[in-house]
């Protein structure tokens, strides 16, 4: 029987099964690595990072953790295969839509505003140095879980654990080991699943409107060109190498044709729409259920 340690961290639930417990000072460490990227990116508590750029008035120069470069050229690939829609400046929409920090999860009463932040007009990055040119809501819940996920991955291979499943909430990333198989849920009926996939050695990753969903049509997955929830796509499916790829290109089905976004990437991908069709890529290797 494998071990498996579970700990709460960015707001959610993560396990880590690996066939031998974790050392203490391993758990430590990630842990650490958690509170780490929490304290940088949480839009929920006033002492990140990130609540730090939204007060800064007159815009600023912040400097992101050094090692996180890739999560950043990643959010400027998954902006240029939108055109936009997926933002890392999305936050404050969100917080006018009542997803804020204190959870009110009441919308805002207030016209929609007509200048929307964007990452290429409000951001000039260079590497982890980001300038921002007014008060910015730097949200990235588009990728950063999988990113994390690969982070936590990482950190073991470190610690000399080579076999791991790392589940961030249904974020997972499979190292070492027999396959898995996991089910593909149903967003209106989680006790069903519409397909299963067999993970060795690479990354699932499943974005649903469902999930963080509130008041009437409201949800957390918003196209940033509207600051408005999408509407044309209900869940996605994601198969990649590494799970912060998995996790942003799950979010870019909502709003991108998929033809488009694999001549950029490399994935294996499933999307259900709002009328019930379920589409695929033509390299799926999973089994669906339609």
């Amino acid at each position: 029987m494998n071990s498996i340690f579970t700990f709460p961290g960015i707001g959610t639930t993560w396990t880590i099964d690996t066939p031998v417990p974790l050392s203490d000072h391993t758990r430590a460490a990630i842990l650490d690595a958690v509170e780490r990227f929490d304290r940088t990116y949480s839009r929920f508590r006033a002492d990140s990072l990130v609540r730090e750029i939204a007060r800064a008035g007159a815009g600023g120069r912040f400097a992101f953790p050094a090692d996180d470069e890739p999560l950043f050229a990643l959010y400027d690939r998954l902006w240029n295969v939108t055109d936009g829609a997926v933002d890392p400046t999305v936050g404050r929409a969100l917080e006018l839509l009542g997803y804020d920090a204190r959870y009110s999860l009441s919308p805002v009463d207030a016209p929609p505003p007509s200048d929307r932040p964007s990452w290429r007009r409000d951001v000039d990055r260079r590497g982890v140095l980001l300038e921002t040119k007014r008060p910015l809501v730097i949200d990235v819940g588009a990728a950063g879980k999988g990113y994390l996920v690969d982070k936590i991955v990482t950190l073991l291979q470190q610690q000399g654990v080579q076999e791991a499943v790392v589940d961030g909430s249904g974020d997972l990333r499979h190292a070492g080991g027999p396959p898995i198989r996991i089910g593909l849920e149903h967003p209106q009926h989680p006790t069903r699943a519409i397909g299963v996939v067999e993970l060795a050695g690479r990354s699932l990753c499943a974005s649903s409107s469902n999930r963080r969903a509130w008041g009437t049509g409201l949800h957390h997955i918003l196209d940033a060109r509207t600051g408005a929830p999408t509407r044309a796509v209900t869940a996605s499916w994601v198969l990649a190498p590494d799970a912060a790829t998995a996790d942003g290109i799950a979010t870019a089905l909502f709003f991108t044709p998929p033809a488009r976004i694999q001549t950029d990437f490399d994935v294996e991908w499933v999307r259900m729409l709002a009328d019930g069709r379920v589409q695929w890529s033509d390299n799926f290797s999973g089994e669906l259920f339609v």
